[in-house]
């Protein structure tokens, strides 16, 4: 398990992950924030990049916030690294 903190922007023209060089990861989604549509969103988008269960993905903190804190089970951390290397 794992724990990976985003910044969230709702409304965006396209769904898409963006990591800066400073390692910050920013999703766009196209979903508003309005009734956790957008927290769907994040999940179903960071499920599909990832290649994990929707199950094994949580909004631990910030689910009110354009900050969250995700908790992914079933993924660690050289995984995790890895991932987000490749993006970069």
């Amino acid at each position: 398990m794992v724990k990976l903190r985003v910044e969230v922007k709702p409304n965006s023209s396209v769904n898409k992950i963006l990591i800066g060089e400073d390692g910050l990861i920013k999703i766009k989604v196209t979903a508003s924030p309005v009734e956790g549509k957008a927290n769907k969103a994040v999940i179903k988008l960071l499920s599909k990049e990832l290649k994990v269960a929707k199950q094994d993905l949580k909004i631990a903190s910030g689910a009110k916030s354009k900050t969250k804190l995700i908790k992914i089970d079933g993924m660690g951390e050289e995984e995790l690294r890895k991932w987000i290397t490749q993006r970069l």
